[in-house]
């Protein structure tokens, strides 16, 4: 079975912002992520997040940790904890061992369907800037919690490794 290219689609209505993940959501969608966290952070009348999980096939850890960033871009700023719209076991079950329910209201439904979405620019990366990223989510999940911390230190500190090398050839 082919899974399909992951793709995220946004909508604000109304002071709710819904941020749906379709398909194979990987690495690459992660500049696209984290100027949303940074938009999110900035939007008036911002009163409520959904994130909206039901459609995507697979969610990588580096997508995962701009998902916690957009959730902390936010914190405080809204009246409730952001929403995450799971009804997949798995992802719930990886949700739940990374600790995102310490920053979500995890549920299985929305309380409301949401007007149309529209497809999100993916935002192209370079090399480099990519690997920057995937250091910071890694980062962001490790201070999640004691599992993620002891998961995900081998590949931050191999990435940690390659950044000073490449900064050495500069």
């Amino acid at each position: 079975m082919l899974i399909p290219e992951g793709r995220i689609k946004a909508a604000f209505d109304a002071g709710v912002f819904v941020l749906k993940l379709c398909g194979d959501v990987r690495l690459t969608l992660c500049a696209t992520l984290d100027r949303q966290a940074q938009q999110l952070a900035q939007t008036p009348g911002l009163e409520t997040l959904i994130i909206d999980l039901r459609d995507a096939s697979n969610v990588d850890s580096t997508a995962l940790g701009f998902l916690a960033k957009v959730a902390m871009a936010v914190q405080g700023g809204l009246a409730e904890r952001p929403t995450i719209v799971a009804d997949n076991p798995d992802v719930q079950r990886m949700l739940d061992v990374m600790g995102f329910a310490r920053y979500f209201t995890m549920v299985e439904s929305p309380i409301t369907e949401t007007c149309e979405l529209c497809d999100l620019p993916e935002i192209p990366t370079d090399v480099d800037e990519t690997r920057r990223r995937i250091l910071e989510a890694h980062r962001i999940l490790m201070r999640m919690n004691e599992h993620n911390r002891e998961e995900f230190q081998p590949l931050v500190e191999m990435l940690e490794a390659q950044e000073e090398g490449s900064s050495h050839q500069q």
